[in-house]
């Protein structure tokens, strides 16, 4: 007998690592026969099980309006209270509409209950939750307080009740024992700790006739050594250090290329990037507009494709992170079969190091050992398939479906009582 789940969240579409992630949980619930619906403010999911509620999405102007008067300062005008329990009251409304309109035994809420990113969304849940003991499974993957621009805030008391709420209806989900340990620390709140997972018992089909087109259309001869920087361009990303290990190679076959936008943080970043590799002789490529979410052309007739055969043409990944929440890019290496280079960022050290993956690490800087390594894995094809396979398994025995599966088997079975997954 399968379970009718609604998962909610502010969007369900493209490559973020929200969307991504509840992607996969809707499979593995779905191999069970449990039925997935979804509600958010903007969705790429399929019509018939989908509620869009246009206020629930964060970039939606009314919530926008909120949140410039919510952050930045200490306190807020009765107008500001007044738009956010009114517009609080109006999605609780949608919520309730939600859960009669698909029969829904269980809901998962997606980051909108840990980060407030739209505050009446986190509000209109708490009271929901609240008001009919729902049975909800929270999963969050970004707690306010690890964002600087949440720290000056005039919604304090918000933030306490609904980010997330301490109800006992709700059982909370996090990313990382970093993120588990905070919650218990600041709210009290105990969390199952369920890590990012790809599916490694599916190992990435060979790269076919399509995908073998990619080095060529991005400019690159047949060569030339692929460093592929599989990340938005922002700050934290540390691709600088990238440029760095780039530039030490001292080899003009070695080139680099970012596979994302700049996102939603301005250009300045790219700019200063694309002068640290003129002044140090780096090939530099930013090739977003040639990687999408599916393959297909664009306007000009250019082949478009995706992550995955930007992975399949790489030589060597570069993931020199300052901060993650958790670390997609890397679990993407170890499915993909290709070395990599990770800064030792804390969730990497706490939650992923352990485990034993042979990757080659820096410290914050690059040193000439890290450098050397690099060479080699470069130059000694045998050291560098151990290396990969070796990271295979690693993939397969901590971060796989399966993995996902015993974790969510847990937590629907104490809302339902039957071990139906």
């Amino acid at each position: 007998m399968g379970v009718q789940i609604g998962f909610v969240g502010t969007r369900f579409a493209g490559t973020d690592g929200v969307s991504l992630e509840s992607a996969k949980w809707a499979q593995v619930l779905w191999d069970h026969r449990h039925v997935s619906h979804w509600y958010s403010g903007k969705s790429d999911r399929d019509p018939s099980v989908s509620m869009v509620v246009p206020h629930a999405f964060f970039d939606h102007p009314d919530i926008q309006w909120i949140n410039r008067r919510a952050f930045g300062t200490r306190t807020r005008t009765p107008d500001v209270t007044r738009r956010i329990y009114t517009l609080a009251d109006y999605l609780k409304g949608t919520l309730y509409e939600f859960t009669r309109r698909y029969n829904l035994d269980l809901l998962i809420v997606q980051n909108a209950l840990c980060i407030p990113m739209n505050i009446p969304l986190g509000v209109a849940l708490t009271n929901f939750i609240a008001e009919t003991g729902f049975p909800t499974i929270a999963h969050h993957h970004d707690f306010y307080w690890e964002r600087d621009r949440f720290s000056v805030s005039a919604v304090t008391d918000m933030l306490w009740m609904a980010f997330p709420p301490a109800l006992p209806q709700i059982q909370n989900v996090t990313i990382n024992s970093f993120a588990q340990e905070d919650l218990s620390h600041r709210r009290g709140v105990s969390s199952v700790l369920v890590p990012n997972v790809l599916d490694f018992e599916t190992p990435p089909p060979e790269a076919d006739e399509y995908a073998s087109h990619f080095r060529h259309d991005i400019g690159l001869a047949e060569d030339d050594i692929l460093f592929l920087q599989p990340t938005r361009v922002v700050p934290r990303k540390g691709i600088e250090h990238a440029i760095a290990l780039v530039a030490a190679l001292r080899d003009d076959r070695c080139k680099l290329v970012i596979s994302h936008a700049s996102g939603d943080e301005g250009n300045e970043y790219l700019q200063v990037l694309k002068d640290l590799a003129e002044q140090a002789g780096v090939d530099l490529r930013l090739v977003d507009e040639q990687v999408g979410d599916k393959r297909g052309y664009s306007a000009e007739g250019n082949r478009i494709y995706t992550l995955a055969d930007a992975y399949s043409q790489a030589d060597f990944i570069t993931y020199p992170s300052i901060y993650e929440g958790f670390g997609n890019a890397l679990l993407e290496a170890f499915y993909y079969r290709k070395p990599l280079l990770v800064n030792r960022y804390s969730i990497y050290v706490a939650d992923i190091e352990p485990k034993g993956a042979k990757v080659i690490s820096m410290d914050g800087y690059l040193t000439k050992e890290v450098v050397a390594k690099v060479e080699r894995i470069i130059r000694d094809k045998a050291f560098r398939d151990e290396m990969v396979d070796f990271n295979y398994e690693i993939g397969r025995a901590f971060f796989s479906y399966g993995v996902l599966r015993r974790k969510l088997r847990a937590l629907v079975t104490n809302f339902t009582g039957q071990d139906n997954l």
